[in-house]
C-alpha cells in the first residue's frame, strides 16, 4: 500500500470531517455563512499545521480547539459586529422537527456570551467531558463548570414557557 502524501492526507480529512466542523461552527455563531467563513479559516489553519495535526492522537479534538479558538478570537475583533446577514437559511429541512423549537433554541443559544456558548456547545453537543471541554477552550475545570451552570441558567430561564397571565374580568 502507497503511502499517503500529506496534501491526500489533509484532503481526506477535510473532505470526511468537513460537514462535522460546519455543524459545529453553526452552533457557535449562529449563522451558516459565517460558519462558513470559520469553517475555511479553521481548515487553512490545519493546512499551515497539518504537520503538527497529523501527529496528534485526537485529529477532531485538534480541529474543534482551531475552530473554537478562530471563533472565539473573531468574538474579540470588531469585524463581526459591523456585518450583518439577514437572508434566509438554505440549508434547513423540514421534517419531523419542532421548528419553533428549534428557533427558540437556536435564538437563545445566540443570546449566550461566546464563552458560554462555546461551553455549551463542546459540552452538549460535542459531548465532552469537563476535561476535554476545558483543554478545548484552554481554561481550567472550575471554569468550564462555571460556564456551563451560568449558560445553563440563561437557556432554562430563556426558554421555560411562560405563564399566561389571566384576564381579569370586571
Amino acid at each position: 500500500m502507497a503511502k499517503q502524501t500529506r496534501d491526500e492526507e489533509f484532503t481526506e480529512y477535510v473532505a470526511s470531517r468537513s460537514g462535522w466542523l460546519r455543524k459545529v461552527a453553526y452552533l457557535l455563531c449562529g449563522d451558516w455563512h459565517r460558519a462558513d467563513d470559520l469553517v475555511q479559516e479553521t481548515i487553512t489553519k490545519l493546512y499551515v499545521n497539518w504537520a503538527r495535526a497529523a501527529r496528534m492522537e485526537n485529529r477532531d479534538g485538534y480541529a474543534r480547539r482551531v475552530l473554537v479558538n478562530t471563533f472565539l478570537a473573531e468574538q474579540r475583533s470588531s469585524w463581526w459586529r459591523r456585518t450583518v446577514r439577514s437572508e434566509p437559511d438554505p440549508d434547513t429541512a423540514a421534517g419531523g422537527v419542532d421548528l419553533d423549537a428549534s428557533l427558540d433554541l437556536r435564538q437563545a443559544l445566540a443570546a449566550l456570551p461566546p464563552r458560554q456558548r462555546a461551553t455549551v456547545v463542546l459540552r452538549y453537543y460535542c459531548d465532552l467531558s469537563i476535561e476535554q471541554a476545558a483543554e478545548a477552550l484552554g481554561c481550567s475545570s472550575g471554569n468550564v463548570k462555571s460556564q456551563s451552570s451560568r449558560a445553563l441558567g440563561t437557556l432554562r430561564g430563556t426558554l421555560s414557557p411562560r405563564p399566561a397571565i389571566a384576564e381579569r374580568t370586571p
